[in-house]
């Protein structure tokens, strides 16, 4: 028996790059970052940014940070995290796993961020995944332990120290008061 999957159309990274606008594409399935996103979203990004950005800047490891950036998964999955850590060459795009992502989340993103993303950063073994909400001014935090998230962060004030190549801390009082 046939089901509604097989016969939704399924899209390549080939398809992906000749679409105008903004788009995820997982697993074959286009998914539409329209509207931009909020001035505050964009604001916490760039805070968050700016802040990984000083504390590894000496780091000789070479770890650096973006914000949106194409994450080319692989043929059918193209992701763009609103805010990513690397601590490898990048060229073109990123082609491998980020050791960090930070998604901002919104009310029209929560449930791909909470759940698809999860399950595809989890997959895809991203040492740590920060979801950000502003309009709770929280961030919670899921480190890989054994191919598995475990929550390790779930607060609206304090700091987090990321232990990768190039440790940083988010101290989240510092970017609420920001915004």
């Amino acid at each position: 028996m046939n089901t509604v999957k097989d016969y939704l159309p399924h899209y390549t990274v080939r398809d992906y790059f000749q679409w105008e606008g903004d788009w995820e594409l997982i697993e074959g399935i286009p998914y539409a970052m329209a509207p931009s996103p909020f001035w505050k979203h964009q604001r916490i990004a760039f805070l968050i940014a700016k802040e990984i950005e000083e504390q590894i800047s000496d780091c000789l490891q070479k770890c650096s940070v973006a914000l949106e950036v194409d994450w080319i998964i692989n043929e059918d999955t193209v992701v763009r995290p609103d805010v990513v850590v690397v601590c490898k060459r990048v060229e073109e795009y990123l082609k491998s796993p980020p050791e960090v992502i930070f998604e901002i989340v919104s009310k029209s993103t929560a449930f791909k961020d909470e759940n698809l993303k999860f399950s595809l950063y989890e997959r895809e073994k991203v040492k740590y995944y920060a979801i950000v909400y502003p309009d709770l001014k929280k961030m919670r935090v899921f480190k890989l332990e054994k191919n598995k998230y475990e929550k390790v962060f779930d607060d609206e004030t304090g700091s987090f120290t990321f232990q990768i190549k190039c440790s940083f801390s988010i101290d989240l009082e510092k970017i609420w008061r920001r915004i």
